[in-house]
């Protein structure tokens, strides 16, 4: 069954924040005139999100206007500042220089999608800064330098539709129609926007469908019925979107017929989050479901058949699919069903067919413990395999129906690091048990294999190093938090480190969304941190998803300052070891983990001594009225409402800076294109802090989106600015 990813990605504070841990040995990313003007009325109403706080309440309100010229010269002035600072220090060009060169390194593993009988990858470099669609067979793939057929170039169709600067297409994705994969729907963003189009295209002849399906800018999507019908959840005109910016109302919509007639299938009310629906298209399984979330964690998954819709009965927070014969349902919660219990965190599946029948007698495939957690599954053609963390490290199992019984066997594969991470996902889970399987930890560079289960991995790629490892070790430590919980986290050192309490430490997190960090091969931090003679450590604090939906709920809402509260305990536990100390330590993250830092900087100045934060939430009274916020109050709470304000505003940096503080240096980054996260929350805390005298600085891309770079390039000048910032603090 389709999984709506792009529907999650785009609705989610993940996407920015995990670009800045990049792998690099992971995929590069995985027309008409109306378009821009469609671009730039989108734009217009970012600049238009009505202020309910009035500029005497908050003086700094006016650069919220994201487009506003007044808003956008403040920008102008603050990025030369900063980049009169950071970037012309002496080494910053060659600092950036190699990171560019990293990114676009040749030697970088090619991720690839099996569409029909070829393999598809999507890749920039220099000489492709927007990047290519490409594709090769399996056999050429198996080659150290494979040849690629170049489907789609991004940066010749920029040039080829004379797009304006600022507005150049940016990859989002392609979506291809089973079985005969002819025909695409490929989604680009002008500058990364969240917001889209989708435009019809033929892999035969390698152009746009003249007259193809065509859907304007907006956020949403399209998804295939059959060649001539397609489901189309955007925004149709006023009243259509939910509070939170996002398609209320999905439609089927026949080819050649106008948008405006495309016919209602499902709406949902303006306080959802997102509405949409799709087709399994998998033969002998096409089936057709409405998807509505109400919220984060809040969801619900309707079969839609004879032309009405049938509520599949599971608790609306757990994560539910339909893979052939099989619903898979991931608890977040407990639930008693037909007398039988299952914790949260658990796996459990059962014959659909059987379900919709009225049986629930499910099979748990998973059951969590105190150290080992659900990461993820997949299916293939006749197996369930599980990706597994213990104490955050890697395991996979294998889970298949034994024939002729009823039951299930197990097994794990071979292939973990000791202390790294194993990925798995299926090559082709309609036709095949092959798997692609991932493998590295922080010192070794990313391993890509095809494993047929049951038959020995076959290595097809290995990315060379990008940093000089020898010398380094990677640890797991465990730090204890406030309220006495043990937090994991990972630090990556020289084995002759001293303990002098004087090593320059970047300490980087998140903590929210139920998003697991694991330990991962890096070679920008690599390159711009570890080579340079720091110490980096990753923690693993609650609100992420290391031990499951308890290590996440554990910290929502009210219980919020438990994230901080484990962040401090870390670096309070570097503190205690004598690997560093305040004046050495530096923080980093972005997104959620930018809210992170906010409150690092507002509640524990004296831990830090430099902090970069990163596309932040900060101004946590009016977030829910910016862009996508509303979105979020599952994790936050709503600040409309007194009784959760009261806690809010417990951990609302913008709310929490006091005059006669002393804080730490901090670099403040964002994108004017971000439509995520609005980009008026570090601007508006960088113009309040800098009014104090504080010791900050700012500097935010015309591009890129909530991931903060559209290219390469532009990837490689942030984080050269963050890493170049943070060494000149920390330095011995």
């Amino acid at each position: 069954m389709p999984q709506l990813t792009h529907v999650y990605l785009a609705v989610g504070l993940v996407l920015g924040a995990s670009s800045l841990l990049c792998d690099v040995a992971r995929a590069a990313d995985a027309t008409p005139g109306s378009t821009f003007a469609a671009a730039s009325a989108m734009t217009h109403s970012l600049a238009a999100s009505a202020p309910a706080t009035k500029p005497a309440d908050d003086p700094h309100l006016w650069l919220e206007g994201v487009t506003d010229d007044k808003a956008l010269a403040w920008v102008r002035e603050q990025n030369a500042k900063a980049e009169g600072e950071i970037a012309a220090a002496p080494g910053f060009a060659k600092l950036k220089s190699d990171l560019l060169a990293i990114l676009d390194s040749d030697a970088r593993i090619p991720a690839v999608q099996k569409i029909g009988d070829l393999y598809y990858n999507f890749w920039r470099d220099k000489t492709h800064p927007r990047g290519v669609w490409r594709r090769t067979t399996l056999q050429e793939y198996r080659k150290a330098e494979p040849q690629w057929e170049i489907v789609l170039d991004i940066d010749a169709l920029n040039a080829s539709e004379d797009i304006p600067e600022g507005k150049q297409w940016v990859w989002h994705g392609a979506d291809c129609l089973k079985p005969e994969y002819r025909r695409c729907l490929i989604s680009l963003s002008p500058g990364g926007s969240d917001a889209d189009v989708t435009r019809e295209f033929d892999l035969e002849t390698q152009s746009f469908v003249e007259d193809g399906f065509y859907r304007p800018m907006a956020k949403g999507g399209l998804q295939w019925i059959d060649q001539d019908t397609v489901y189309v959840f955007t925004d149709f005109g006023p009243g259509s979107l939910t509070a939170s910016g996002y398609p209320r109302i999905v439609k089927e919509w026949k080819r050649g017929t106008p948008l405006a007639e495309a016919k209602v299938v499902y709406e949902g009310k303006p306080t959802d989050m997102y509405i949409a629906a799709f087709r399994d298209l998998t033969p002998g399984f096409e089936r057709d479901f409405v998807n509505r979330t109400i919220a984060f964690y809040n969801d619900e998954l309707y079969l839609r058949k004879d032309g009405k819709l049938v509520k599949i009965d599971v608790p609306n927070s757990a994560n539910k699919s339909v893979h052939n014969t099989w619903l898979t349902v991931e608890l977040r919660e407990p639930w008693t069903v037909k007398g039988n219990s299952y914790v949260a965190g658990s796996l459990l599946v059962i014959d659909f067919e059987k379900f919709l029948a009225g049986d629930r007698g499910f099979d748990a495939m998973f059951v969590p413990n105190d150290t080992v957690s659900l990461a993820g599954y997949t299916w293939t053609k006749r197996h369930l395999v599980l990706n597994l963390l213990d104490d955050v490290k890697s395991k996979v199992r294998i889970i298949t129906p034994m024939e002729g019984t009823y039951g299930w066997n197990q097994s794990n594969l071979p292939g973990a690091p000791a202390l790294g991470t194993v990925s798995v996902a299926a090559v082709d889970n309609d036709n095949s048990d092959a798997l692609w399987m991932t493998a590295s930890d922080f010192l070794t560079p990313s391993t890509l294999s095809m494993v047929e289960i049951g038959k020995k991995a076959e290595a097809l790629k290995t990315m060379p190093p990008f940093f000089e490892a020898a010398g380094l070790v990677a640890e797991q430590k465990f730090a204890t938090s406030k309220d006495g919980t043990r937090v994991p986290y990972f630090i990556v050192r020289r084995k002759d480190m001293p303990l002098d309490g004087a090593n320059p430490t970047l300490l980087w997190g998140y903590g929210g969304f139920e998003v697991s960090y694991t330990a991962t091969y890096s070679a920008t931090v690599g390159r711009g941190w570890l080579q340079q003679g720091g110490v980096y450590v990753l923690a693993n604090i609650r609100g992420g998803g290391e031990y499951g939906p308890r290590w996440h709920q554990a910290a929502l809402k009210a219980n919020r300052h438990k994230a901080y509260e484990d962040f401090a305990a870390v670096a309070e536990d570097l503190f205690a070891k004598k690997i560093t100390s305040p004046q050495h330590l530096g923080a980093q993250g972005g997104s959620n983990g930018g809210l992170l830092m906010g409150n690092m900087i507002v509640q524990y100045p004296q831990l830090f001594g430099a902090v970069v934060c990163q596309v932040p939430l900060l101004d946590m009274k009016r977030y829910t009225k910016l862009l996508a916020g509303a979105s979020w109050m599952a994790e936050y709470g709503d600040p409309d409402k007194p009784a959760e304000w009261a806690y809010i505003k417990t951990f609302s940096p913008y709310h929490l800076l006091k005059p006669e503080t002393k804080y730490p240096p901090v670099l403040f980054t964002t994108s004017t294109k971000d439509d995520r996260v609005h980009p008026g929350h570090a601007r508006k805390m960088m113009a309040k802090m800098q009014a104090m005298g504080a010791d900050v600085r700012y500097y935010e891309n015309i591009e890129g989106g909530h991931g903060g770079a559209a290219d390469n390039a532009q990837d490689a000048h942030m984080r050269a600015l963050a890493y170049a910032f943070l060494w000149e603090k920390l330095k011995r």
